[in-house]
């Protein structure tokens, strides 16, 4: 399936003294992240980034006394986790034409007639609570954040530290999250990162 979205680049052109010459910046420069390291931690500026993807229970199909101890779960995850955190919700629209089509040829391929009727009209059923409801799906990202003060000489060590105290809040968060049931992703690579990125930054070329 492929997004609907569209994306839009715009390219800001600056002038420069009374030559007005017209300076276009490269991609990187329009980033708001310098860097993704290998272990799947973003740079920025003076901060060292994580991201986390959460699975998500259904609480809806939870019993209330299956609620009650999610929602106590939760309680202590926010009561533990004593660091900022931000939760980021990615919503997407999907295109269902390639499974409609796919219900059309068994449709057509079904030589009982019973069967056949009651395809057809599962397939208008689908398309019309499709238009209705505007199908999508979602991602759910929790990122944490380590902040330090610029320094070249203790680069390094400032990214030991960074990576130990994200480490520490991500065990912390799986350990909390994971007694409501929901399952936790440790973004640890450059290539994961990166592809969660470009999800937010050029939607059109995102996977479904």
């Amino acid at each position: 399936m492929t997004s609907q979205k569209k994306c839009c680049i715009i390219i800001k052109i600056e002038k420069k003294g009374e030559n007005n010459i017209k300076k276009e910046k490269s991609t990187k420069e329009w980033l708001p992240f310098d860097k993704v390291l290998e272990n799947g931690i973003i740079i920025r500026k003076n901060s060292y980034i994580k991201i986390l993807k959460i699975i998500p229970i259904n609480y809806d199909l939870k019993s209330n006394l299956e609620k009650e101890a999610i929602l106590n779960s939760y309680k202590l995850f926010l009561k533990t986790c004593d660091f900022n955190i931000q939760i980021l919700i990615q919503s997407k629209k999907e295109n269902l034409s390639k499974h409609f089509y796919n219900l059309k040829q068994i449709s057509e391929k079904e030589e009982n007639k019973k069967i056949k009727e009651i395809s057809e009209k599962y397939i208008e059923f689908i398309k019309s609570k499709n238009e209705e409801n505007k199908s999508s799906s979602k991602n759910f990202y929790i990122v944490i954040k380590y902040d330090f003060e610029t320094n070249s000489k203790e680069e390094k060590l400032n990214q030991n530290i960074a990576i130990n105290y994200l480490n520490e809040c991500y065990f912390k968060i799986k350990e909390t999250l994971s007694r409501c049931g929901n399952i936790i992703y440790d973004i640890n690579s450059k290539k994961e990162s990166e592809q969660i990125l470009i999800s937010f930054f050029n939607p059109i070329n995102r996977e479904n």
